[in-house]
């Protein structure tokens, strides 16, 4: 007769009280960062078609949305601007006046949400490109000049944080060196470290209106098939000055996540980005997925790779009930 193990790994699977008293990894409301969109061409909430649920809103709405958000327990937001009017050089970015700088305000007037503003030139330049243009390619010093002023005029405004996505050579130290002497030696630098030229983007470029008008961003944005190199520009971030490390996107660079959990101990943060949502909301919508449970899976499974924060478009949905498991 067959003699069975006394270990029996099923034993601490046998009902949910007991599941959930062994579960290795769980995350909070805390650790949720919800990206919000403000838009200065409209007058009214709108939807962003390849992103259902997911709304753009108006300057004279953003605090109020803002407000209802923090009341959910989500205590920061990722502020991202839709300027009225974009030039070659992005001035909208900088601009003591720019949507994102109006909107900080806004919401400081009436609630204690942290604003974390995202920090580009992509959505403020008529060509769409993060950056001043030389012969259609990024220059990359004249640039970084132009995020360490819009680094300055994003917290005189007010934000919290300020996070830079360019993927531009030196701009952590340059913004920081900016922040330093404009007295905001306490606003942390968010680096969108490791960002992947990834073709899960596609949404927010429609969202954001901010799809280059020629070429790409590859000059810029990591290759996906490099995992040593995303440790480079980890390091030099870090050597700038960075606070707390990026990767983007999430699900797909789970590796790279994980393995900068491994070699840094500084706050790591992850983007679930706008073609992740989509994925999931369609097959959902679909009838394909089980949406809350591949919600929370994917959210746990970013987690569990090693992030302490998390920017998902699914925060406030978390906040509203989707978390009863």
């Amino acid at each position: 007769m067959k003699i069975l193990p006394e270990n029996r790994l099923r034993r601490l699977r046998i009902n949910p009280t007991i599941r959930s008293l062994v579960r290795e990894t769980s995350y909070n409301l805390s650790d949720l960062i919800y990206p919000m969109f403000v838009d200065e061409n409209i007058s009214k909430p709108r939807e962003i078609a390849s992103m259902p649920g997911v709304i753009a809103y108006p300057l004279n709405m953003i605090a109020d949305e803002s407000a209802s958000v923090k009341d959910l327990g989500i205590n920061a937001i990722l502020l991202f601007g839709i300027p009225s009017h974009k030039d070659d050089h992005g001035s909208g970015a900088w601009s003591e006046n720019g949507i994102v700088q109006k909107a900080t305000r806004s919401i400081k007037e009436i609630s204690d949400m942290t604003v974390i503003a995202d920090l580009c030139l992509c959505e403020y330049t008529t060509h769409g490109h993060c950056g001043v243009l030389d012969n259609e390619i990024v220059d990359n010093d004249s640039t970084i000049d132009l995020y360490a002023k819009t680094a300055v005029s994003q917290a005189e405004a007010g934000a919290d944080m300020v996070a830079p996505s360019g993927m531009m050579d030196d701009q952590v130290e340059k913004m920081r060196e900016a922040l330093d002497s404009s007295g905001y030696i306490n606003t942390p630098i968010m680096a969108y470290s490791a960002k992947y030229a990834s073709a899960f983007y596609g949404p927010f470029r429609e969202a954001a209106e901010s799809t280059p008008s020629f070429g790409d961003r590859r000059t810029h944005q990591m290759d996906p098939a490099n995992l040593r190199e995303a440790f480079r520009e980890m390091e030099a971030d870090l050597r700038e000055g960075a606070d707390i490390l990026m990767v983007k996107p999430a699900m797909p660079y789970l590796d790279v996540i994980r393995e900068a959990r491994m070699r840094y101990d500084v706050p790591i943060a992850a983007y679930q980005v706008s073609g992740e949502y989509a994925m999931l909301v369609a097959a959902a919508q679909n009838g394909w997925l089980d949406r809350k449970k591949a919600v929370l899976e994917s959210l746990t499974s970013i987690k569990r790779a090693g992030a302490d924060m998390i920017i998902t478009y699914f925060a406030k949905e978390v906040a509203e009930g989707l978390n009863d498991l």
